[in-house]
């Protein structure tokens, strides 16, 4: 491989890893701004009460800016209730349309405020870093004509990730689009990696392929899919705390988990289902697969992430939800979803070795 060709593949990874990693940073950082209920630190988008730097006292507003924006948002969801309506979504618009939750408009504050702005920073620093990536890609179409390709597909979700989040502020941090959202940053978070993986075929791999059988393949899919059934449980639970935490005028946290009911008891539930299937995944791995080996190290990485994820869920059970464990607890099942997806890429290709071989 010429010189020019190797640095080219080395620059592309390097970019694509640190938009992974960058990316992560965003999950986090959106999940520090609900857990201070920053959503709505900006009523409009993709300014900040029309500025490009927000303002950080209320004596900088129009005394009757909550009806402004209010104002901005309406006619803002009326559109996307056309546009859910012309695409065939009657329903979702009839229930955005009837929502009264969307005409109450926040007061200023300025914590809120500047936590979601840093939030909106944080993603054009993304959206920036992923324009680099489609650049660094091109040279690599000659070698593999899918990595622009994918590189691409990154930008456009992105785009629209970015809109959908400009409609989270429109109707007021509706609960279904934050879900919507969140499972659209996993998605670009799993297009990423298999991106930066793919990329990494063009260097000739040193590494030793070994004889993995199918069944850990499936198993690994199973939990994969489970885990993203149970952070859209997850989801569905933070949106009945957030609701009973705004009753009880963010007082008596002790409480939360009490009032939540049938939505806890799942979640809960499920997590020890997920940390089964994991258990006999772990198992076969580390059966099968050679010590050291990619497959091995990440699979220990796995079962590390799946043992902490549970126990922040526990912790905030039985500790009233501390404010500062909720992010964590976000960040470790979007990264539990990356690791899954970085085996079952890795594993595949033991497999694809294995049968040409054969």
């Amino acid at each position: 491989m010429k010189q020019a060709t190797h640095k080219s593949i080395s620059s592309f990874r390097r970019v694509s890893l640190i938009t992974v990693i960058a990316v992560y940073l965003l999950i986090l950082i959106g999940g520090i701004v609900r857990s201070t209920g920053s959503g709505m630190g900006c009523p409009d988008w993709p300014k900040c009460f029309g500025s490009v730097i927000p303002p950080t006292s209320v004596e900088q507003l129009p005394s009757n800016y909550q009806e402004i924006y209010l104002n901005k948002r309406l006619a803002k969801n009326e559109r996307f209730v056309a546009t859910l309506e012309k695409l065939g979504f009657s329903e979702k618009a009839e229930e955005i349309a009837n929502d009264k939750s969307i005409l109450v408009e926040e007061e200023f504050n300025a914590v809120k405020t500047w936590i979601e702005y840093l939030n909106r920073l944080a993603g054009v620093m993304i959206g920036l870093m992923i324009i680099l990536t489609v650049w660094k890609s091109f040279p690599l179409g000659k070698l593999d004509r899918m990595i622009p390709i994918l590189s691409m597909a990154s930008l456009v979700l992105v785009v629209f990730i970015g809109w959908i989040g400009s409609i989270v502020v429109s109707t007021n941090l509706l609960h279904w689009m934050i879900t919507f959202h969140m499972m659209l940053a996993l998605l670009l978070v799993s297009l990423l990696i298999y991106t930066y993986h793919r990329s990494g075929k063009l260097i000739q791999s040193k590494g030793v392929k070994m004889d993995v059988p199918r069944r850990i393949e499936l198993i690994l899919l199973i939990g994969t899919i489970l885990m993203f059934v149970q952070i859209v449980l997850g989801t569905q639970v933070r949106e009945q705390i957030d609701i009973i935490s705004a009753s009880l005028g963010d007082m008596l946290r002790n409480e939360w988990i009490g009032r939540i009911g049938f939505e806890f008891l799942i979640h809960r539930s499920f997590s020890l289902v997920l940390l089964g299937i994991h258990l006999l995944y772990f198992f076969w791995a580390f059966k099968y697969t050679l010590r050291k080996s990619q497959v091995n190290l990440w699979s220990q990485v796995l079962m590390i992430l799946i043992i902490l994820e549970i126990a922040t869920g526990m912790a905030m059970a039985y500790f009233g939800i501390p404010a500062f464990l909720q992010p964590i607890h976000l960040l470790l099942g979007s990264l539990i979803i990356g690791v899954q997806v970085i085996l079952l890429l890795e594993i595949r290709e033991n497999i694809q070795f294995r049968l040409n071989t054969n």
